[in-house]
């Protein structure tokens, strides 16, 4: 029997301090969310598995001591300070108004993800009120508890033409419910990456206590606001299916020279307890640097960078500045870093600094003011600016570039992920795709795409019988994927290709995109930077800023 994907819960501890600990919300910087590593998955009727305990290193970062919990507080960006900010009102919490199985609305809708705990407690819809789909998580929960009474645990249902996918991660319990040619296993890493989000912003350590404490307790307590987030993390996943299905992270494109100077600058921009430094615009990366004493040994995971990237793109970092915890669930997932957001010049360009000192505001502040005057000594800040002005991107500030710039007629859109990077680099994975223009630019065309993109994917990476090689015609347009040891390649092309012309078609983007490597991806990755010498600190210090003492 294949174990399922249960996670071991630590040991009881008091949950109060946690729960008056505000955390940002939608509308002062909820955190987006990305998936862990998806459990080993297969096909069929009705799947079950087993328990099983899965142990997660705890990294760098440690958890948050319990007595810290309030003095952190009064560190953190103040939700209440923005407006319609709904914390601490768990009616206020649900995924929208309505909701009743019974509404032909509700029920049209192509897919639906619920979050709820073991007890049946209702903490997220992506449609509808928690409150009106209460008895519909009661059925669930009561479904799951008689499988798990038999010593399984239940991972997806398949009934016509839905799919019900179940992911039990710890006290909370993950379904969706989908008429989407989505696999079971590409509906679970989407579940995954729901359950990151509520990680990154509460810890697993955290949600595991409140729960040994209290079984019926209401989360939503604690992810007011959260919502929104979690609403827009689904959204991106339907329109641009990129980033999930290829686990890596989009770059701006950019000359190499401008890239390797911005590198160099979050280098010599340096602060103590700074431990990353992340530049990007419109949810997509232009570089980054991470600290050598922090994170030599850590590789930072596309999942963790999407996180990032996704949380800032909340529209209460649309100006100012911020100072907030966030967790990223890969590198640990129970604890916390700092993180400073701050949009530059009144552009959409977003510097994020992350950091394991809870009284380093001013420290980071005075970084970013150095990034800035740096960024503008270069000329990044027009550079940038015009990579957003020229774009036709569905997102107003996210760079993009057109498929015509390729110069392979009948080549409609693609997504490219190289694979040839040198382990030795420490490379995140990185993919590129123009953005999508005529025929693709209703919201129905593009979910058309994206669910031709999702079959690709699963064939391609079929547990049971996997391909190297699809050529698929449709009724509105050819389709060509291809994953060698140097890339992974989804391409879309005219109706009226040919095979032979589709290969032709092919082997121009290929060199195309070998030409543009060095401005479609950053290939070597930033230097450490060298942080200014500080006295070493104690091992209470270590404590409290949330990270073991190194060597």
């Amino acid at each position: 029997m294949e174990a399922g994907g249960d996670t071991a819960a630590p040991a009881p501890g008091d949950a109060d301090d946690l729960e008056d600990m505000r955390f940002p919300s939608e509308e002062a910087g909820g955190n987006g969310g990305i998936h862990q590593d998806p459990p080993d998955l297969r096909d069929g009727g009705l799947e079950e598995a087993g328990s099983k305990t899965k142990d997660q290193p705890s990294g760098l970062l440690s958890p948050l001591p319990q007595s810290e919990a309030s003095s952190c507080a009064c560190q953190l960006w103040d939700p209440a300070a923005s407006e319609n900010s709904p914390m601490g009102d768990p009616e206020s919490c649900s995924g929208g108004q309505g909701g009743d199985p019974s509404d032909e609305d509700w029920r049209s809708k192509r897919k639906h993800v619920f979050v709820l705990s073991e007890a049946g407690k209702p903490i997220y819809s992506r449609y509808g009120s928690v409150e009106a789909l209460s008895t519909t998580m009661g059925v669930m929960t009561a479904l799951v508890s008689f499988v798990q009474s038999a010593g399984d645990a239940i991972r997806a249902i398949y009934a016509e033409d839905h799919k019900l996918v179940f992911l039990q991660q710890g006290p909370l319990l993950l379904v969706a419910v989908s008429r989407t040619p989505q696999s079971a296993a590409q509906l679970r890493g989407e579940l995954l990456a729901v359950h990151a989000q509520i990680v990154s912003t509460l810890t697993r350590a955290s949600v595991a206590r409140i729960f040994a404490r209290k079984q019926n307790y209401d989360l939503r307590r604690l992810l007011a606001g959260s919502e929104r987030t979690l609403d827009r993390l689904l959204d991106s996943v339907e329109r641009d299916p990129g980033a999930l299905l290829l686990g890596a992270v989009r770059c701006v494109p950019l000359a190499r020279p401008l890239r390797e100077a911005l590198g160099a600058l979050l280098r010599r921009c340096t602060a103590p307890g700074l431990a990353l430094s992340v530049l990007a615009v419109g949810g997509q990366l232009v570089t980054a640097a991470q600290e050598r004493t922090v994170l030599a040994e850590c590789r930072l995971d596309p999942a963790d960078l999407q996180l990032l990237l996704n949380w800032v793109g909340a529209p209460a970092f649309a100006a100012g500045e911020a100072w907030a915890p966030v967790c990223l669930p890969r590198f640990n997932p129970d604890g916390f870093f700092y993180a400073y957001v701050a949009r530059l010049d009144a552009m959409p360009v977003c510097l994020l600094l992350l950091g394991t000192d809870p009284e380093a505001f001013h420290d980071m502040a005075t970084c970013r003011r150095q990034v800035e005057n740096g960024m503008h000594t270069l000329g990044a800040m027009r550079a940038l600016g015009e990579a957003v002005s020229s774009s036709n991107a569905p997102a107003a500030d996210a760079p993009a570039y057109s498929v015509q710039a390729v110069g392979a007629p009948g080549l409609r859109h693609f997504l490219y992920k190289p694979l040839d990077i040198p382990d030795h680099h420490r490379q995140l994975p990185q993919f590129t795709s123009p953005e999508l223009e005529a025929p693709y630019s209703r919201e129905e065309e593009r979910q058309r795409l994206s669910d031709l993109y999702h079959r690709l994917h699963a064939r391609l990476h079929s547990t049971s019988r996997p391909l190297r090689l699809i050529y698929h015609v449709a009724e509105k347009e050819t389709l060509l994927a291809w994953v060698t040891s140097k890339f992974e390649l989804y391409t879309c092309l005219s109706p009226l290709v040919t095979k032979a012309g589709a290969i032709l078609v092919v082997t121009k983007l290929l060199r195309w995109v070998k030409k543009e490597e060095d401005r479609l991806f950053i290939r070597c990755p930033p230097k450490y930077s060298t942080l200014p010498a500080a006295p070493a600190a104690s091992m209470d210090q270590a404590s409290h800023n949330g990270v073991f003492p190194g060597p």
